[in-house]
């Protein structure tokens, strides 16, 4: 790219990458991550769940197809900054709204490119996760070194309330059949979509909402959404949760939603090494012994040592690189969730069935 600002990126271990300006010109601090998605660059960035990261694309060009307002998993990129190998700031793509650094701008997002982005993958996967500072206005490595030291950790950060909904909406289809409550963490748009797509009128609320708000709804079942942060600095979350199974009532519950759901019956949740993110995990489904194609992103996971002690869960999915806990039930109630993402945006649509498991629980329940 012609006539850009030089960049720098710097790991929390000291780590120093040199490379040129994308996006809004400044500071960003936050987790380094990385992606290992080939598509669907756009719903990545925003999705709520990575707020507060900065985000490696390990596919070698992004931009290339522009942005397209079809494509967005919420009104603005989420993500804390972007590292890649090539960006491009012309796109092919007839039906494209603009480019994506006319999107990063509008966001103000900070970003670098020009840098081996295969060096710091294999650095950040032999280090663990770490934070890191982009800069493409201080070049000055010591002083970006000292901005770093004061960026707190992502482990026992609440971040949810940052991305969620401030007041309750609803999105109502023609002939809705079912009323879903849906607990805002972080909530992605095609979440929203697969249920109104299967009938279903839908209230999502805050993060922060109360048992009887949700009841106001009178729903046939709650959905608990992903997000980001840790999901053990959020015990009034984890209280509602526990008081939505007490109910009876089905209960859906993905990424975050997933491991709040796991801290409510008693189980725990730990950081990982590395998280995973990307649109090619496999998982398997141990109930039907079938393998799926998943979309993830998340960097917290139910640790399996407090699986074994509990009584009262039952694992139903496992992730196939790592034997990590990628699903559970509550046993003898209509209460399941899943790690990674069954709405795939972007992604394959393997695990879109288990909406329609939500469904046929939620019919169930009204008989």
């Amino acid at each position: 790219m012609e006539n850009r600002l030089s960049a720098v990126l710097v790991l929390a271990d000291g780590t120093v990458f040199h490379g040129v300006a994308i996006g809004k010109i400044g500071t960003s601090t936050g987790e380094i991550a990385f992606n290992t998605g080939m598509t669907g660059y756009q719903e990545v960035f925003t999705d709520p769940s990575y707020f507060g990261q900065i985000l490696i694309m390990t596919t070698a060009h992004i931009g290339n197809y522009g942005v397209h307002q079809d494509e967005i998993e919420s009104e603005s990129m989420k993500i804390a900054g972007l590292v890649t190998k090539n960006f491009s700031e012309i796109y092919s793509r007839s039906s494209a709204k603009g480019s994506l650094e006319d999107f990063m701008q509008e966001s103000e997002t900070v970003g670098i490119s020009d840098i081996d982005t295969r060096a710091l993958v294999r650095h950040i996967r032999s280090k663990g996760a770490m934070n890191a500072i982009i800069s493409s206005e201080n070049l000055n490595i010591q002083e970006l070194k000292e901005i770093l030291a004061g960026s707190p950790s992502m482990e026992g950060l609440e971040l949810s309330s940052k991305v969620s909904t401030h007041e309750a909406y609803e999105i109502k289809p023609e002939n809705a059949k079912l009323r879903v409550a849906l607990i805002d963490f972080g909530v992605k748009k095609n979440i929203i979509r697969c249920l109104v797509d299967r009938g279903c009128h839908v209230k999502v609320f805050p993060e922060n909402t109360s048992k009887i708000e949700l009841d106001s709804f009178n729903p046939d079942g709650y959905m608990l959404s992903n997000g980001p942060g840790d999901p053990s600095s959020m015990p009034n979350a984890i209280n509602l949760v526990k008081e939505l199974v007490n109910s009876e009532t089905p209960i859906f519950g993905i990424c975050l939603g997933h491991q709040i759901l796991g801290l409510s019956q008693g189980l725990k949740t730990e950081k990982m090494f590395n998280g995973h993110r990307g649109i090619n995990h496999p998982v398997l489904n141990i109930k039907t012994g079938k393998g799926e194609i998943t979309s993830q992103n998340h960097g917290f996971v139910i640790s399996k040592e407090s699986m074994e002690q509990n009584k009262s869960v039952i694992v139903t999915h496992k992730h196939l690189n790592d034997d990590t806990i990628a699903g559970i039930e509550v046993i003898g109630k209509p209460v399941f969730s899943v790690q990674y993402h069954p709405e795939a945006s972007a992604g394959p649509h393997d695990s879109r069935y288990l909406f329609d498991q939500f469904i046929q629980l939620m019919n169930e329940h009204k008989l």
